[in-house]
């Protein structure tokens, strides 16, 4: 079977048919940069890196579009941006209220250089936004790579994977430019105080990927009218492509005055300029498209602009909607049934130990505030991608020890040499189920049992049952992470950063003492008094104790 999907422009489940079955364009909203990624943004971001590495995967699937499947080998250009400017505090807003994000930053930025915050060895100027966002970027970029996102890497070598809005104003420009041509767009205001709109009754496809119709939005649903705009704008849910405001902390040029861009312009530029070529063919090594280029681009008819789009379910409205409202116009020859993506792809949120993450409850934490504590990355990222993207995630302590468990079981197979040996008929058996799952809408949870089943069973493992569980790991992508040194004493080997405890060396060696006298009474005592401490124990080979936090 296939790879299928959950759609949500069209709320069904379906076959993914890329454009080119070997080469597919992936198009991912990423971070706002104007703090540190916390883990609910981690969740959506690894959900897409999952699916990415599974397309890649030679277990993988996908329909041509022909009748037939295609199975491999294939590409995947992943492209994320990063937002440095234009995202306001009131997102929701179809004018843009509120402050910038950047803003906001800034002057955290400045508390926490007054108070001695920021780390040594770091210069920053906070009244600078261009460092703002590039020491906060920085940081994202970091732990990206510390999790394992394939693009975060690759973007090392190739900047355009992850461009900044920054540096695509003037295709925004261009863009904006092009949907008033079109009719799609249209300026209001006296100079000093100009702004331009989409304008929504041009595009009669509008609410198609969130359910917010025009109708709905006059009702004022969603959060976007804005009583004090509405005399200049042609329909209440009209929305904000550029505003003029000299006092902007970030601003450019433009035929409407100094200002900046509307937040879901950026996407529509950042993926069209980077994934499509003139004939809307994908551009897996060809730089970004120049501002004219991506003024001349069109699509023919209603076909898909890109192959995925992805982000946190937040983003579909008004965000995605909008995206696929002013892309359709600007590049598809038939915008009212176009589909902008071929496949809309959105992982759902994520919960902290049943609760809405919360700096006030004390349950808010980023990636890097749990590596501090000693966390493995690998531990964070299977504990972040093993529930299944459509439904809500909890988060806990607990769930994170088992990711742990299982990545050291795992790790048993994966780090032997072994030179020789085919793998096992369960090993192929292991693979078919793996691969089954994946398939059907990333099943994670399926996949990961049919992993576990496999592991917990092999005796006497094989060249090819190694390199199937390198396999594995390709798309979990957990075992090549950084692990947390393990400390040893004569007799324990501490896991997870854990130092080692005088007290429990010392009920370790009782317990030693005990299974040598047989006492194995006592020796399951001293079991569960570690436990009760919050340590857990396993004994390892060469007679010592892996140690590790309960």
């Amino acid at each position: 079977m296939p790879l299928r999907l959950s759609n949500t422009l069209t709320k069904k489940l379906e076959e993914f048919v890329p454009r080119d079955p070997g080469s597919v364009s992936f198009y991912t909203c990423g971070p706002t940069v104007y703090d540190d990624a916390h883990i609910g943004n981690f969740r959506s971001f690894l959900a897409a890196d999952l699916l990415r590495r599974w397309i890649e995967s030679p277990l993988c699937e996908v329909a041509d579009g022909k009748g037939g499947t295609h199975k491999g080998p294939r590409t995947v250009t992943h492209v994320m941006n990063i937002t440095d400017v234009g995202h306001m505090t009131d997102d929701d807003d179809a004018d843009g209220a509120g402050e910038d994000k950047m803003e906001q930053a800034a002057k955290r930025l400045a508390e926490a250089k007054k108070s001695g915050k920021i780390p040594a060895g770091v210069t920053v100027d906070p009244n600078d936004p261009y460092q703002v966002a590039r020491f906060y970027e920085g940081r994202f970029r970091e732990d990206a790579r510390s999790l394992g996102l394939k693009l975060a890497i690759e973007a090392e070598k190739d900047p355009s994977l992850m461009p900044r809005a920054t540096e695509n104003v003037q295709g925004m420009i261009a863009l904006v430019q092009r949907l008033i041509e079109k009719g799609n767009a249209y300026a209001v205001g006296a100079p000093g105080s100009r702004v331009v709109y989409f304008r929504i009754k041009s595009f009669p496809g509008y609410g198609r990927l969130s359910g917010n119709t025009l109708d709905k939005l006059k009702e004022g649903e969603g959060g976007r009218i804005d009583a004090s705009h509405q005399s200049q704008k042609e329909h209440p849910a009209d929305f904000l492509l550029w505003k003029e405001d000299p006092r902007h902390i970030m601003k450019w040029e433009s035929p409407w005055g100094w200002g900046y861009p509307g937040w879901h312009i950026e996407c529509s530029v950042m993926s069209a300029a980077r994934l499509c070529a003139k004939e809307g063919t994908p551009r897996a090594s060809v730089g970004p498209l120049t501002p004219e280029s991506l003024s001349a681009l069109s699509i023919p008819n209603a076909k898909p602009i890109i192959d995925l789009h992805s982000g946190g379910e937040d983003n579909i409205f008004p965000h995605h909607e909008c995206e696929l409202a002013q892309s359709c116009c600007a590049f598809n020859a038939d915008p009212a049934d176009a589909p902008y993506a071929a496949m809309w792809f959105h992982p759902r949120f994520l919960m902290v130990e049943g609760a809405k993450m919360s700096k006030s409850k004390g349950n808010f934490y980023t990636a890097r505030d749990l590596f501090a504590k000693g966390i493995e990355p690998g531990a964070l990222r299977l504990e972040l991608i093993k529930t299944h993207y459509r439904s809500n995630a909890n988060f806990t302590m607990q769930g994170l020890t088992d990711s742990q468990r299982m990545i050291d079981r795992w790790r048993r197979i994966g780090d032997l040499t072994i030179a020789h040996g085919d793998p096992s008929p369960a090993t192929r058996e292991a693979l078919d189920a793996f691969a089954a799952s994946m398939n059907d809408d990333l099943n994670i949870a399926g996949a990961i049992a049919a992993l576990n089943t496999w592991s917990s069973k092999l005796d006497r493992p094989s060249s090819g049952d190694v390199a199937a569980m390198r396999t594995f790991d390709n798309v979990l992508g957990v075992l090549s992470l950084e692990r947390a040194k393990a400390t040893s004493s004569e007799i324990g080997i501490f896991l997870g950063g854990l130092a080692p405890d005088p007290l429990v060396i010392a009920k370790l060696e009782d317990r030693r003492a005990a299974r040598a006298a047989k006492d194995f009474k006592k020796s399951d005592q001293i079991r569960d008094d570690l436990l009760a401490m919050g340590y857990a124990i396993k004994d390892a080979p060469g007679g010592k104790v892996e140690v590790s936090r309960k």
